[in-house]
């Protein structure tokens, strides 16, 4: 009888709902790694891609890692090593390889935009900008929503939204500690920290200072059809799109995570009182905002000035780190404070979207996806190329889910009689709005470090926020883009 009574004792402090989805991705990965071998995708070209073994590994390692993403089995940052390891021990890529991406200059592009966001709260800046936009925005929560959101996606237009949503990031959290929950996680919490995420995306399509992806995107095109698409071309036909898309993620913010209070009342008068507190700007808040837009601005030139194109912008963000500890803003405590777990989430995001890369997975499902509606009309055609980044831009990078699709669909577009711009243009829209799962975009991670909400109430929020991104974007196609003079079918 006692065995009985500890064997249930035992059984009771299971997590079976973890130890169910722990189980289920190690099966999947299984499963794909010893199943035959799979179709072959064939090109428009008649060229014939066959899924190596290493490529089916990859699959079978990303449905491993998504399932242990998305219900969080174990911490995000350990399900990344995990990839790293199986990529090993299962002689999927090389070590150097598979370890090596967590060092890439990606990872350290989102390190030091993290540690912009650390010179900002410690200096007091997130604190200030916070407290002057309560100020200014007043009480209701539905304005404080857009207010935040207004300001992310303004700043998106002239730097990479990673380094907005980690200067952005402490600033939303100085809000919501006068928000009166303390630290519990809240509908408010979770649409103040969610809609940044979405938001931060929806802005950074309107520019290529956004994100790197538009200047690969325009690479592409003028290496294929032999025309360039210009700055202002691009923002010209995006601009309406990014506006659109926030107004319109304000409004699902406030429909799906409505706020608990309407108003939070004396706010205002709250956020003056406080803002007059800190008293005259300090000399540390000055030299964080010298050093930051210093590395904007240089950035930013890099679009526009020969020679600055061959600094790698890593490389100019991380300045900004190495003068925040010279000049003393910042100390040690400071360096250990980095999310390391978020940093672990995009090496291991960079470790998979790389090994699908190189084991020709990714190229191979951009053919066998393509090659379904190939066929079909014009309208199908742009829209299932759009959907297709739409779901690879929450899988992998989002500059090699625009890699790996356009050249195939610019080829197959005028076959179809659709211009190639409004394929590239589609195709930009989604790569710039992964909202189902953390590792599509550095912006959603960021977030997720408020707590305010697991990996899958954001994958939840995600899915009917994609939804509408499609018909938005099919709106666009079939009518607004049109109207503004872009060709659809040639």
């Amino acid at each position: 009888m006692p065995s009985k009574i500890y064997i249930a004792r035992i059984a009771e402090k299971l997590d079976w709902r973890r130890l169910f989805f722990i189980t289920l991705g190690l099966t999947l990965f299984v499963g794909v790694y010893y199943s035959p071998a799979w179709p072959h995708a064939t090109s428009p070209q008649g060229e014939v891609f066959t899924l190596s073994h290493q490529g089916k590994a990859a699959l079978g390692l990303f449905l491993l890692a998504a399932t242990w993403w998305v219900f969080e089995v174990v911490p995000i940052g350990v399900t990344s090593i995990a990839i790293a390891a199986i990529q090993v021990l299962f002689l999927i890529r090389d070590p150097k390889k598979a370890f090596g991406d967590f060092m890439d200059p990606s990872v350290w592009f989102i390190i030091g935009s993290v540690v912009i966001g650390m010179a900002f709260s410690r200096t007091g800046l997130t604190k200030r900008m916070a407290y002057k936009m309560l100020a200014l925005v007043g009480e209701k929560t539905s304005v404080i929503y857009l207010g935040c959101f207004l300001m992310t996606a303004g700043l998106t237009l002239i730097m990479a939204h990673t380094a907005v949503a980690a200067a952005i990031f402490p600033l939303l959290m100085a809000i919501y500690a006068l928000y009166g929950e303390g630290e519990k996680p809240t509908k408010f919490g979770k649409g103040l920290f969610i809609g940044m995420a979405f938001v931060a995306g929806a802005g950074s399509i309107i520019t290529l200072l956004g994100a790197a992806r538009g200047a690969v995107a325009i690479g592409f095109f003028a290496d294929i059809i032999g025309r360039e698409i210009s700055f202002f071309e691009l923002s010209y036909y995006m601009a309406p799109v990014g506006a659109v898309m926030v107004f319109v993620l304000w409004g699902y913010m406030m429909i799906f995570f409505k706020p608990e209070k309407k108003t939070i009342p004396g706010l205002r008068q709250r956020a003056k009182a406080l803002y007059a507190g800190l008293g005259a700007v300090s000399r540390r808040e000055i030299l964080t905002l010298v050093i930051v837009f210093s590395c904007i601005t240089v950035m930013s030139l890099r679009s526009f000035v020969p020679g600055l194109d061959q600094l790698n912008k890593s490389a100019i963000i991380l300045v900004s780190t190495i003068l925040f500890f010279l000049l003393k803003i910042l100390t040690i405590d400071d360096l250990e404070g980095i999310p390391w777990n978020i940093i672990l989430l995009f090496g291991g995001a960079m470790s998979i979207g790389f090994c699908l890369w190189e084991t020709k997975a990714a190229e191979w499902l951009a053919i066998q996806w393509l090659g379904l509606i190939k066929d079909a009309g014009w309208f199908i055609f742009i829209i299932g190329i759009a959907f297709f980044v739409l779901i690879m831009t929450n899988l992998i990078m989002n500059v090699a889910a625009i890699a790996i699709s356009l050249p195939v669909a610019l080829i197959i577009a005028p076959y179809l009689g659709v211009a190639p711009e409004v394929v590239v243009f589609a195709a930009l829209v989604t790569a710039g709005m992964p909202f189902l799962l953390l590792v599509g975009a550095a912006p959603n991670a960021i977030a997720y470090e408020s707590k305010q909400f697991s990996t899958g109430e954001f994958f939840s929020a995600g899915v009917p926020a994609s939804i509408i991104l499609m018909i938005i974007l099919a709106l666009f196609v079939t009518v607004i883009w049109p109207a503004m003079g872009m060709p659809i079918t040639v």
